[in-house]
């Protein structure tokens, strides 16, 4: 059933579909064989969708990433006609679907679909184009009007679209139309005709009225009517939705000159903006009516209300009190705090012509918390939400600010104090003031003072007030006065108690050592009985000393795990060296090369353990082993490390020495065989000038042979086949007859297998890194669960584990953290199965610069050079034989690479063009030690043009500058040696002036006044004669404010919007036809400029992202006399993120408590009409909320102390919350805190109890035996009772008489009673 369709001419953007069209290899019967292809429009994907009749699907997932897929259907029949769509699968979810495709009957092509593309708006004389889609390539496409029976329009293009254009329509042009096709060759085969498409032509009678009945603002599930109403009867209405026109589109036979669109029960999709319009029968169309916006919601948005000039007011001035929201067309009522009735009403026509509530000669009376609420003159079920407020405070001077310290009012040693004064209000300038020294003064703009307490001169009573944009004259009321104590001012507690702890652990220490030295000479005189007791009281001791010793260093410092990684040395490079060509044997030189830069030394092995030498790194970070004339004790293997002061290498590749008169043996290695390709192998000789011979076995002589290259040789097998399969090995032999021969090889066994093809493999970013750079590989192969292995030089480094876990195409990222200078190199991988591997990936070479002096890049012709030409660049470098690569900036990998023999390479560029042209560099580097390269060459500018680029001309500091300031004009260009001329517009008399030789052109412009606003460009001449056309730069013009009084500025929906919203900046100035300029702080140039009809120029910013954030302004001037600008307005902060930033937190009077005392927290934030809300440590909800950001704490039964935080939202987004303020601890007068004793004060202190308690102890245990020790000394006669105690007394020799009674006794302790 064919369809009528009524499109407007009316721009809109769209989200871009899928392209979905017909291919087919049968030109003439396209239904023999069909294949749809279906083309996402800018991206690529991994998944593509086939819908057909809106319920079949056809799922295709590519094996890779790409933009368009084919879907076969081929042969067309009866069961797969129908209607047919496509999708493509994006980050977000499918996309929306592509035009329908229509497949008839066979033997019918596919019916055509047909619409139209305005240029301009609906008005006669504007251009339009009418697209016809046939899905096939190469038909003819045929245009036709009702009412003709002749085509008015054909076509023949190549691709599947057609379209016509209808140039300066007239009413004429108006009508019903379609399109149809047929194939070149069959012009009797035609498809069927496409929908009809109405064209209307507007503007050709006055625009219809459109109002809502009964409002613009109704909740879901309410009923609405839309009458739209033009001065002439009989008319068709129109009626459609801007969101979506496809769907939206009504039409409406007339009730004399009005027509009625109900709408019996809206839903929240009804939303949007709506527009009518109406046409006769000759679809003779009218103008646009105005756009009316329906909102449809179940809550009001929230508005916002803000105090101007400020929220502090005088008794007697008047105040403006300015609400919005985001709803248009509905008035505003103001509230008061306490008072039911509405203060005041705003109308929407007041509302848009940014009229304020009013309040003048403010008294005592009106001091309050106000609000504003959405005001309807209809019934509607729609709830309202909670409003922001503005606390209005009518005082003869402003109250009092808050001050507090951070971190805390104590100085320590050699650090500084915060001092943070808070005001509830916006505020122009705080002030600092010291009791102690009257001349003292600071100012600061946020309210922040650092104060230092160098000898002393820190410490003292501070208070702090403030002073108001409205009233700058007028200072507040003083701070709270606020204390700082220090070391050098007066003593505090806690410098008392940290100065005994130290002492007293000194005296502990002396006290145990002369414990323990007294319990030694105690030992000695003591009975064995009680040697016992002494020991232990010893042992004990210690264990307090080392246990008080370890808590303390536990208190005072943190605990940090560290693990250094410690990556090996690269493996060296080993050779032989002799001045014996024909008889390396006669004298023989080991050398051992590394590839790292910090090695230290080299050492030599032999046979895997035997310590050969040691010799120090040269500069060139190698070490020579002479062993001169070899001998049977020679024989054997050897292989070389290298030293760090960390680390040792891997051990070199083994040289094998096997006799007295025989070269060494060589070494044989190839890369995997793969059949049908080309093979190379790799024989090692170790010396320099040897010829190399490849055997294989089975054949007695050689089946290659290769002359003196170098110390090793590639053999090639141009095409591998099942029959290269073997054993093979390798020898070398002297230059000259008679051939001195080497030891076979050991063999090398060639397999031939299938494989997989060779992976992607390639860095994410640039091969060419510096030193700490992260690289990151990326292997990748279309075959799924594979495992990966990464190869560098040849050599296994890395593997990763099978990817079971994600469906697809097997990837893997090998990640490098920090690249040293050890990481350069070449680098492949290949991947495998259980069974079958992969052929080796391309090489991808990691270059490692900033080892070699940077060179130095030429070019010729240049830099300047026409389309067409050849260029060549000149690299010139240090060392010889290297690898040159030549960069582009923009690209990842180098664009052409050269490996020399000199120290020069020149890269040839054919056939310039206009893409060729950017910045070029080059490096070095060498190719057999780890890719170490060269520093980047200073960057060379290459451009491709017949015409010199545009300048660039900004002003520094702004173009917007006040009168008598300075600016200074910049002219900037890409090119050098160019000299600079600035030109002002409409100023032909003006001076030229002429810029330096060099990049950038500085124009001064002191004391600007109003002869030197205006526009200006510049344009810069090069040195050399060319050609080559010269165009001017940009245009700036520079305006001079001070001369029209300042604008207001607002932002819609608030100062804080969520990334992707909208926003619109309102600047209002005070005179009709003026220019108005948005400005951003931090920018050169305006933002926007607008003209318009009315006092106030809306500034729309659509989907704000983070970058939008800062402090805007804006001014205007007058259309008589430009240039010439007001002042700048008031600065407003916008600020877009999802998360608002934190307030701060502070204390009042402080954060002591004092008994009966509370304490103010007060949290203050950036951004106005918000709900603050108070977290206490400890609490699992929050404490309390607060509009004002005031909290009264009291520290009843000690609940107060603790750690607070606060953090806040907007009331227009209650859902998204600040981060927490920086947390702010309470301390009693008498708690822990309120003394700053730590936890490891406490602990230190514990410990000195117990060691004090254990001293006492063991000092009481020797007094108690003092007495016995006296007697047993007055008893013995004078005979000597000193017991040998074996515990204690290890002086004596064995056999020493002595007139002891025990030495008597062969060795036997003898105990002797004393009486007591």
């Amino acid at each position: 059933m064919q369809q009528t369709f009524t499109v407007l001419l009316f721009c809109i953007l769209m989200e871009q579909q899928p392209e979905l069209w017909i291919e087919s290899n049968y030109p003439q019967a396209p239904w023999e064989n069909i294949t749809l292809w279906c083309r996402s429009p800018s991206r690529i994907s991994s998944k593509f969708l086939l819908l057909k009749d809106k319920t079949q699907m056809t799922w295709i997932r590519p094996s890779y990433k790409t933009f368009q897929v084919s879907f076969p259907i081929g042969a067309l029949t009866e069961s797969n006609i129908g209607l047919y769509r496509c999708c493509y699968w994006k980050e977000t979810g499918w996309s929306k679907p592509s035009k329908v495709l229509e497949l008839e009957a066979p033997g019918q092509l596919p019916k055509p679909i047909f619409w139209i593309q305005a240029e301009t708006p609906p008005l006669p004389g504007c251009n339009v184009n009418i697209l016809c889609h046939g899905w096939l390539q190469d038909l003819v496409f045929m245009l036709f009007k009702e009412g003709y029976a002749e085509p008015v329009d054909y076509q023949v293009p190549t691709g599947t679209m057609a379209i016509f254009s209808i140039d300066n329509m007239t009413p004429e042009d108006e009508g019903v139309y379609i399109c149809r096709t047929h194939i070149q060759m069959l012009p009797t085969l035609w498809s069927e005709p496409s929908n009809p498409l109405k064209l209307v032509v507007a503007g050709l009678y006055p625009k219809p009225t459109l109002t809502a009945y009964p409002g613009p603002i109704m909740a879901p599930g309410e009923s609405l009517s839309l009458r739209c109403q033009g001065p002439i009867y009989g008319m068709t209405f129109a009626l459609m939705r801007l969101e979506d026109l496809e769907n939206s589109f009504y039409h409406k036979k007339p009730i004399k000159n009005e027509a009625y669109f109900f709408f019996r029960s809206l839903k929240i999709q009804d939303t949007g903006h709506y527009l009518c319009f109406y046409y006769d029968g000759s679809y003779r169309g009218s103008l646009l009516s105005d756009v009316l916006k329906i909102w449809v919601t179940d809550t009001f948005p929230k508005t916002w209300l803000l105090a101007r000039p400020n929220p502090v007011v005088q008794v007697g001035q008047n105040i403006s009190l300015r609400c919005r929201g985001p709803m248009d067309g509905v008035g505003l009522s103001l509230y008061k705090k306490g008072e039911d009735k509405p203060l005041q009403f705003l109308d929407a026509t007041s509302i848009n012509n940014n009229e304020s509530f009013l309040l003048n000669n403010v008294t005592n009376s009106d001091s309050g918390i106000y609000s504003c609420r959405y005001h309807l003159t209809w019934k509607t079920s729609i709830r309202m939400a909670s409003h922001n407020s503005v606390e209005l405070l009518v005082v003869d001077k402003p109250p009092k600010p808050s001050l507090s310290a951070w971190p805390s009012t104590v100085f320590k040693l050699g650090k500084s104090i915060t001092l943070q004064c808070r005001a509830s209000h916006p505020v122009l300038e705080f002030s600092l003031e010291w009791e102690e020294r009257a001349t003292f003064q600071k100012f600061s703009v946020d309210g922040d003072f650092i104060i230092s307490n160098v000898d002393g001169k820190g410490t003292g009573t501070y208070s702090c007030s403030y002073r108001v944009g409205a009233h700058p004259n007028i200072w507040s009321h003083r701070s709270e006065p606020l204390k700082l104590m220090g070391p050098a001012g007066f003593l505090t507690w806690n410098y008392i108690l940290n100065e005994a702890i130290r002492l007293s652990l000194f005296m502990q220490f002396v006290a145990l050592m002369f414990v323990v030295l007294w319990i030694k000479w105690k030992c000695q005189r003591l009975r064995i009985r009680e040697a016992w007791l002494l020991g232990t009281a010893q042992g004990v001791t210690m264990l307090f000393i080392v246990t008080a010793l370890l808590c303390c260093g536990l208190c005072n410092g943190e605990l940090v795990e560290e693990t250094e990684i410690i990556l090996p040395t690269p493996k060296p490079e080993m050779w032989a060296e002799t001045n014996f060509p024909l008889a390396p044997w006669k004298n023989l030189t080991l050398w051992c090369r590394s590839p790292s830069g910090s090695t230290k030394e080299f050492v030599l092995l032999k046979d895997g353990t035997g310590w050969i030498a040691t010799r120090p790194a040269t500069e060139q970070v190698r070490a020579a082993f002479p062993l001169g004339a070899l001998t049977q004790s020679h024989a054997g293997s050897y292989h070389c490390h290298s030293w760090e002061e960390m680390a040792v290498s891997e051990p070199s590749e083994a040289l094998e020495l096997v006799g007295t008169d025989i070269l060494p043996k060589p070494v044989i290695s190839a890369s995997l065989p793969i059949l049908g390709q080309e093979l190379q192998i790799l024989c090692k000789g170790w010396l320099a000038g040897l010829g190399f011979a490849l055997y294989k076995e089975g054949k007695q002589e050689p089946i290659q042979q290769l002359g003196a290259l170098g110390r090793e040789a590639l053999f090639t097998i141009q095409r591998v086949e099942d029959k290269d399969g073997g054993n093979y090995s390798c020898r070398t032999h002297t230059e000259k007859h008679p051939f001195k021969w080497s030891e076979p090889s050991e063999p090398l066994e060639l397999v031939i297998q299938e494989m997989y093809p060779k992976p992607f493999f390639n860095t994410l970013g640039s091969p060419v890194v510096t030193p700490g750079s992260r690289v990151t590989f990326n292997c990748s192969t279309p075959y799924h669960h594979m495992t990966f292995i990464v190869y560098k030089d040849g050599n296994e480094i890395a593997s990763s584990d099978k990817s079971w876990t994600r469906p697809g195409p097997s990837e893997a990222h090998f990640l490098i953290m920090s690249v040293g200078i050890g990481d350069g190199g070449n680098y492949s991988c290949r991947y495998f199965d259980f069974v079958v591997w992969s052929e080796f990936s391309d090489l991808v070479e990691l270059v490692v610069t900033e080892f070699y002096p940077k060179p130095t890049l030429l070019v010729k012709p240049g830099p300047l050079v026409f389309p067409g030409k050849n260029v060549t660049l000149h690299c010139q470098g240090t060392f010889q034989g290297m690898r040159f690569a030549l960069l582009q900036e923009g690209t990842q990998v180098p664009i052409q690479f050269q490996s020399v023999s000199g120290n020069s390479a020149d890269f040839l560029l054919h056939n310039v063009g206009a893409e060729d042209s950017g910045n070029y560099s080059c490096i070095y580097y060498e190719t057999t030690m780890l890719n170490r390269g060269s520093y980047l060459s200073t960057p060379l500018m290459i451009l491709v043009t017949d015409t010199l680029p545009k300048p660039r001309l900004f002003p520094e500091p702004s173009s917007v500058i006040p009168m008598g300031e300075n600016v200074t004009l910049w002219c900037q260009g890409p090119l050098r040696g160019v000299r600079y001329i600035l030109h002002k517009e409409a100023d032909a008399t003006s001076p030229q002036r002429w810029g330096p030789t060099s990049n950038d052109g500085a124009f001064p412009i002191t004391n600007i006044s109003s002869a030197s606003i205006g526009r200006y460009s510049c344009c810069y001449h090069p040195n050399w004669t060319s050609p080559l056309k010269i165009q001017p730069s940009n245009t700036v013009e520079l305006i001079v404010t001070g001369l029209l009084p300042k604008p207001s500025l607002l932002a819609q929906p608030g100062p804080m919007v969520v990334p992707g919203e909208n926003m619109t900046f309102q600047c209002q100035g005070e005179f009709l036809d003026s220019t108005f300029v948005l400005l951003k702080e931090g920018t050169q140039e305006p933002l926007k400029k607008q003209r318009p009809r009315g006092y106030r120029a809306d500034f729309r910013m659509p989907a704000v992202r983070n970058e939008d954030s800062g402090i805007y302004s804006c001014v205007y001037y007058l259309a008589s006399d430009p240039f010439k600008a007001s002042n700048h307005s008031d600065s407003l902060e916008i600020w877009v993120t999802d998360k608002p930033p934190k307030p701060s937190l502070a204390a009042w009077p402080s954060t002591v408590f004092k008994l009966g005392k509370d304490i103010t927290l007060q949290c203050r934030g950036p951004l106005p009409g918000v709900e603050f809300v108070l977290e206490h440590d400890g609490e699992e909800a929050p404490q309390q909320f607060s509009e004002d950001g005031d909290f009264v704490i009291n520290n009843s039964e000690g609940k107060g102390i603790g750690n607070y935080s606060c953090s806040y939202r907007l009331q227009a987004h209650p859902d998204i919350w600040s981060e927490p303020s920086d947390s702010l601890e309470l301390v009693g007068e008498a708690g822990p805190a309120a003394q700053e004793c730590t936890v490891g004060n406490i602990v230190r202190s514990t410990l000195i109890v117990v060691v004090i308690v254990a001293l006492g102890v063991v000092l009481a245990i020797e007094w108690k035996k003092w007495p016995r020790l006296r007697t047993r000394g007055s008893e013995t006669d004078g005979r000597d009772q000193t017991i040998a105690l074996e515990e204690c007394n290890q002086e004596g020799e064995a056999g020493t008489t002595t007139n002891s009674p025990s030495s008597t006794s062969q060795g036997i302790s003898v105990e002797l009673p004393v009486p007591v």
